[in-house]
């Protein structure tokens, strides 16, 4: 049986080299030796997007440039997060019962909240 690799990524702008050289290319090589799901998490960019004006397009526009590079969906999984209500079912229960003190714990929860103070909620 394969490994499994899952990876997600926030369509939060246009994307660019830096996109393709840090994570693409990597989701592509690996497609082929691991389980791969890949997700785009466009309910998960709403915690730091200020111009939601363009979530959609930008989702849709990650979509193609993902097969452009080569992500096989005959290969990977792949799903745009808002489009699976589990997801959001299972969101709402955790964030009922996931208390402040773990969350406090978890590095890159305390770097986001730090770096926006002013919008610390379980979501970041």
């Amino acid at each position: 049986m394969k490994r499994r690799v899952f990876s997600g990524a926030r369509p939060t702008g246009k994307q660019h080299l830096g996109n393709y050289l840090g994570a693409i290319q990597n989701y592509v090589s690996l497609q082929d030796e691991y389980a791969c799901v890949y997700c785009i998490v466009d309910v998960h960019a709403l915690t730091s997007l200020e111009d939601t004006a363009s979530l959609q397009k930008n989702t849709h526009q990650m979509m193609l440039d993902w097969l452009a590079a080569g992500l096989d969906p005959r290969k990977s999984i792949l799903f745009v997060q808002s489009h699976v209500p589990e997801v959001m079912q299972l969101h709402t229960l955790l964030g009922m019962i996931t208390p402040l003190g773990w969350l406090l714990r978890v590095p890159t929860f305390k770097e986001k909240a730090r770096l926006q103070p002013q919008n610390i909620n379980y979501g970041i």
